[in-house]
């Protein structure tokens, strides 16, 4: 009989493959992500301002939403685009930052 629970066991794992498979569904998901930058990047309407090297700050809209995107970006193909090195934030997320940016540099600086 352990012998036929093993089996089950592995039935049960039969469902871990399908588990397996999910995430390189996600992995889908993020492909498509690339070309809308490369869209984005390829059009003159992309507000850029480059902090150093390749990082740099863009104004995005991602589902309608307006966002400041702080990224590092790297260079394929002739093409720059978006790594995974940043941050996306909203408008309203941007307020705030800037409300602290005077206590964050009081910090930095002491």
């Amino acid at each position: 009989m352990p012998k036929t629970k093993k089996q089950d066991s592995g039935s049960d794992s039969d469902s871990g493959p399908d588990d397996r498979n999910k995430p390189a569904s996600k992995k889908a998901k993020e492909s498509p992500a690339p070309k809308s930058a490369r869209q984005d990047s390829g059009g003159n309407d992309t507000t850029t301002w480059t902090l150093e090297g390749l990082r740099q700050v863009r104004i995005n809209e991602f589902r309608g939403r307006k966002m400041v995107d702080i990224r590092e970006f790297y260079e394929k193909g002739g093409e720059t685009l978006p790594g995974k090195k940043g941050i996306s934030l909203s408008v309203k997320q941007w307020k705030k930052l800037l409300e602290v940016a005077e206590e964050v540099t009081r910090a930095v600086e002491n």
